[in-house]
């Protein structure tokens, strides 16, 4: 094994091998073909993500947010294009990321909208998927499945043919945090639960997630949970995640995912475009990584604030994974912050990103924008390793890269 000595081949081979490995994509909410509608694709979706539906209800004064919000696709989309990018220069994140996925799959002339739409025309759902997953350098996703939604549901009863591509996660929201709206759902669908939570109930509810993760072949279940998370409290959604939730992980052995610090619905009126960010207390993600040793939980935060001290809780609990940017974190300067961060306290032992993508094309951008930050970050501590005589190789940045990229999250899940 040759060793690296001088930084511009550091350079080179770190870059080589981060752009070259493709990723598996942890956390994404996109679907396979085999859901039909639920997979969102082309440009019309990427302009109308409610990330610029709230970044366009900024600069509008002729529509209320629940207009701006209620208009059909296609005008809404428009609406979209003339406001952030015609009206004004896309310079947001989320803005550039549209122009970022459009080069990458393949439009030539990015200012015109009607080139833009051209491209997309007639591409089937395989022939698109195909392509951005090329684009991306993407091998695999997981996807973020819920079995209370009735489109999904029927595909998963149906038994439809799978692309390997695509795994899931079982989503647990609705039961962990409207049980009251849930109950007469699973009570629908044979199940013996009951709107007060008697002991009863909780093993019936866990057969439901075991039912589902079993049907889905589900690689963890995931909750996306408001700042105000506590643990231990006596409170519908602390004693469903206590007496079914986790014994139902147990039972499959799989992980639990918690996305923490959302503030549900700040603005209503813009729907998901509305949820705002909230300081949690991840005391309670303490309490449940200590009070289960044998339970393995994945997690990342929402805001700014809590990103150390999730770093120093992951350091401290080996059945905790931290993984990706979420969201409002998802922004190039905050990104390399935590993720030096992240590999000063961690090693190679947490996955730095996750696309998050709601459409399909996103997965293009949301690499494509992550993968030169990872270089510099990776460059710089190998860089000071340098500097003290240790000189990486090759082989020794491909395995560490490759690790980062969702090697080290399979290692952590046990597949």
């Amino acid at each position: 094994m040759s060793e690296i000595r001088t930084p511009a081949a550091l350079e080179a081979a770190v870059r080589a091998c981060v752009e070259g490995t493709a990723v598996l994509d942890i956390h994404t909410h996109i679907y396979e073909e085999a859901f039909g509608p639920l997979l969102l694709r082309g440009p019309e979706e990427l302009l109308i993500y409610h990330y610029l539906q709230a970044e366009t209800n900024r600069v509008i004064d002729d529509l209320t947010p629940q207009a701006l919000v209620a208009l059909p696709r296609e005008a809404a989309a428009r609406q979209v294009w003339r406001e952030l990018y015609e009206a004004r220069s896309p310079l947001s994140e989320a803005a550039r990321g549209v122009i970022t996925a459009l080069r990458r799959l393949g439009v030539s002339d990015i200012r015109s909208y009607e080139a833009i739409l051209a491209r997309f025309a007639g591409l089937s759902a395989a022939e698109h998927i195909d392509l951005v997953f090329r684009a991306a350098n993407v091998r695999a996703v997981i996807m973020t499945n819920d079995p209370l939604n009735p489109t999904e549901a029927g595909v998963w009863m149906a038994g439809q043919k799978r692309d390997r591509r695509f795994h899931a996660a079982l989503r647990i929201d609705p039961i962990l945090l409207d049980w009251r709206a849930t109950c007469e759902r699973l009570v629908a669908a044979g199940y013996a639960v009951d709107r007060d939570l008697t002991a009863a109930t909780y093993p019936q509810i866990a057969r439901f997630l075991t039912d589902w993760a079993r049907r889905m072949g589900a690689v963890y279940m995931a909750v996306s949970l408001p700042h105000t998370f506590t643990m231990p409290e006596d409170s519908p959604a602390a004693r469903i995640l206590t007496h079914a939730v986790l014994p139902a992980c147990r039972e499959l052995e799989i992980p639990l995912a918690m996305m923490v610090g959302v503030r549900r619905r700040v603005v209503p009126e813009l729907r998901d475009g509305g949820d705002g960010v909230g300081r949690a207390d991840l005391s309670a993600v303490a309490y449940l990584c200590r009070e289960y040793p044998g339970q393995k939980f994945l997690l990342t935060v929402l805001s700014r604030e809590n990103q150390h001290e999730a770093v120093v809780l992951a350091r401290k609990f080996r059945n905790l994974h931290l993984f990706g940017c979420w969201w409002f974190t998802n922004n190039p300067s905050i990104v390399e912050e935590i993720t030096r961060e992240r590999l000063e306290m961690l090693g190679t032992s947490f996955t730095p990103q996750h696309s998050d993508a709601r459409v399909l094309d996103q997965l293009a951008y949301k690499w494509a924008h992550f993968r030169p930050i990872l270089v510099k970050a990776l460059c710089e501590k190998y860089g000071y390793l340098m500097d003290e005589g240790w000189y990486p190789t090759e082989e020794e940045i491909e395995r560490d890269v490759r690790l980062l990229l969702g090697g080290e999250f399979e290692r952590f899940v046990g597949r």
